[in-house]
């Protein structure tokens, strides 16, 4: 089966589900991304979650993730809340979450984020820590990102943190790509001659850009809440053309 990063472009909650199912594919296609992306990749990942979500490393906390898919990244927060006794919360596609291990202090929620009513009207106001991490482009295109955030800002607990990691930015991708470092990595990379193409101020259909990124921090902001874009550790697989957004309730 072709390990084409364009084979995981365009997909939907749907489409997860069946992809979860789908025992052709590996645990880190099941979840939209080619091998190569994420293989032995994961543990350097989850470290720079920690260094963002300092408060995964106290104790007792409730922890919420948003889309955790069925990889090893999941599986090394569900240790690391047990040794922590943080209280996790699960939310995904049930047949991502029968991949996941179950127990004492984790709950699972079976839902499109945030379609999950009980969840948002029981939690409100009392949720430590969040992560989205590699999702925020699926559910830009599937339903308001203005809802997901404001939903997600209003579960947050006083000193609460929340990081929206791995966002794919088109401007800061085109940017990359026109710089001499990024024609470099294009040509070794895709071993070719060949300049990437860049084309800037350009409509980019379903694509996340500076100004949906700057859009996330002003509403943040306005109502009342610290927000900050981050870079990713240079060793993360996409990090010339990804970053993450960190959100603080004072």
């Amino acid at each position: 089966m072709s390990n084409s990063p364009n084979r995981f472009a365009n997909l939907g909650f749907e489409d997860f589900r069946r992809l979860a199912k789908d025992e052709t594919l590996s645990k880190y296609e099941r979840i939209g991304f080619p091998d190569a992306y994420r293989s032995g990749k994961e543990e350097c990942i989850f470290q720079d979650i920690l260094s963002k979500l300092t408060l995964l490393e106290e104790e007792g906390k409730t922890v919420l993730d948003i889309g955790p898919g069925c990889s090893d990244l999941p599986r090394m927060l569900v240790n690391h809340c047990e040794s922590r006794r943080h209280s996790l919360i699960l939310v995904d596609a049930p047949e991502m979450l029968d991949q996941l291990p179950a127990g004492p202090g984790i709950e699972q929620i079976a839902a499109f984020y945030p379609d999950c009513p009980q969840l948002i009207k029981e939690r409100a106001g009392a949720v430590n820590v969040i992560l989205c991490y590699s999702v925020l482009h699926y559910i830009f295109v599937e339903t308001s990102i203005f809802r997901f955030l404001d939903t997600s800002l209003s579960l947050l607990a006083p000193g609460g943190q929340m990081l929206i990691g791995d966002i794919p930015n088109i401007s800061k991708r085109k940017r990359f790509f026109a710089s001499d470092t990024g024609i470099k990595f294009h040509q070794e990379f895709m071993h070719t001659t060949d300049i990437p193409e860049v084309r800037f101020n350009q409509i980019e259909q379903a694509q996340i850009d500076d100004a949906v990124v700057m859009s996330i921090i002003q509403r943040t902001r306005q109502q009342g809440f610290d927000a900050y874009v981050l870079p990713q550790n240079p060793h993360l697989p996409m990090s010339n053309r990804r970053e993450d957004i960190l959100i603080v309730r004072p």
